[in-house]
């Protein structure tokens, strides 16, 4: 084992950890398996506080954690030599880290700052020749070798997988993608946090762009200003869907040329990255008055989100929610209103855990962190949508959001 003190940032790492440790010991206990490998990008981060910049930004590059049911703080890390700067750089809780592969630091002489030196020490410790090997020495320095491993599928190449098996002929490896969805639907408060200042970063990055809004304004400037707020506020830029008119009713809009026009719907379906964790917020603007239908079917589009809010409490089905919301939409102005889904949780990935679905199994729970929303997308005419992000809480859900959802009127 390779305990490597990491000085301030582990020290940082712990006081802010993502990973819900109680939760993530009682799907382990129930599963009946005694330690879960995270693989694929989100899972990583989640499960140590390592982001591993090639991971996040094409597919291939491996990185892995091993977590031991009855000791998950006895983690272990597995990371390229390459990104050994990012751990030093980073608050990572794990203190057990172990290196595959060969790159090349070179070294000044003489005393180093303490970021160089952590660096340095990094670069000291042994290493395998490949991310598998040195999975299979961490799993078999806690004794693993012959145990029931639940292995995350979703971060690994193909081939890999039989491989791992081939290392270790006397494991049982089983599929933990679902599993780490389950233990990353109930957030702690550290993601709450991100969770909630990620959506505000993203109303005022909708407030930035609607301060630019005049006729002949294109969809593509509106966009940099949104995404220009975004990054002033130490966001990154993920989502930005904003439509003008009848591309509005695109639901994966991409900013165009198309210049505003008086009366012209404008809808945003958007969100950045704050921290890692992820924003996705609807509002729905028009250029002027806006035109009776759309102030009938925004506002049961809003109805339709209230009221869903309104029912959401722990032990509330999520195919109820969706029942609710469908329901209210099309007692509110929209009789012939359908849609797949009414939501989704967020979180390090886009979409977590409940489904808003009307077949969904999902159970609501304290701790979840969902966006609730109505769409609707009319070709030829528009399209309008409110979304708006909660956490539930004991007797019901606390908002992040600071603008209620409601129809603006630009000029008026």
């Amino acid at each position: 084992m390779n305990d490597l003190a990491l000085e301030s940032p582990a020290q940082f790492a712990h006081a802010h950890r993502l990973v819900n440790l109680p939760r993530l010991r009682q799907v382990l206990a129930a599963e009946g398996v005694a330690a879960i490998v995270a693989t694929s990008p989100e899972n990583v981060t989640y499960a140590s506080g390592y982001w591993a910049l090639s991971q996040w930004i094409r597919r291939g590059p491996q990185t892995y954690v091993l977590l031991p049911a009855e000791d998950p703080e006895n983690a272990c890390l597995v990371f390229a030599s390459s990104l050994l700067d990012l751990l030093a750089d980073q608050p990572v809780w794990v203190t057990d880290v172990r290196r595959f592969g060969y790159f090349r630091f070179d070294r000044a002489e003489g005393r180093l700052d303490p970021l160089s030196a952590r660096q340095v020490a990094l670069d000291d410790l042994p290493v395998e020749d490949d991310a598998l090997s040195a999975l299979v020495a961490a799993i078999r320095a806690r004794g693993l070798a012959s145990a029931r491993i639940a292995v995350d599928e979703l971060g690994l190449m193909p081939g890999q997988w039989e491989a791992l098996q081939a290392l270790l002929p006397d494991a049982h490896l089983v599929p933990a993608m679902r599993l780490f969805r389950g233990i990353r639907a109930v957030k702690t408060p550290e993601e709450i946090a991100r969770l909630r200042q990620a959506a505000q970063i993203t109303e005022r990055s909708i407030a930035a762009a609607l301060d630019i809004a005049r006729p002949g304004i294109t969809e593509i400037e509106m966009a940099r200003a949104f995404h220009a707020q975004t990054v002033a506020e130490d966001g990154t830029p993920v989502l930005g869907c904003i439509g003008f008119g009848v591309r509005s009713a695109m639901p994966n809009v991409q900013p165009s040329d198309t210049p505003l026009a008086e009366g012209d719907i404008i809808r945003f379906d958007a969100g950045g990255r704050y921290r890692h964790y992820r924003a996705d917020i609807a509002r729905i603007a028009t250029l002027g008055q806006a035109p009776e239908r759309v102030r009938r079917y925004h506002h049961a589009l809003h109805r339709g989100v209230d009221a869903a809010l309104e029912a959401i409490r722990p032990g509330v089905r999520a195919s109820r929610i969706f029942e609710i919301a469908v329901e209210t939409v099309r007692r509110e102005g929209i009789p012939h209103y359908e849609r797949s889904h009414v939501g989704h949780g967020i979180g390090l990935d886009g979409y977590d855990l409940p489904d808003l679905t009307a077949a969904s199994q999902d159970v609501i729970e304290e701790g979840m962190v969902m966006c609730v929303e109505t769409p609707y997308y009319e070709l030829g005419w528009g399209g309008l949508q409110v979304e708006d992000t909660v956490v539930v809480r004991a007797h019901g859900i606390e908002t992040f959001m600071t603008t209620s959802g409601a129809l603006v009127e630009i000029g008026t």
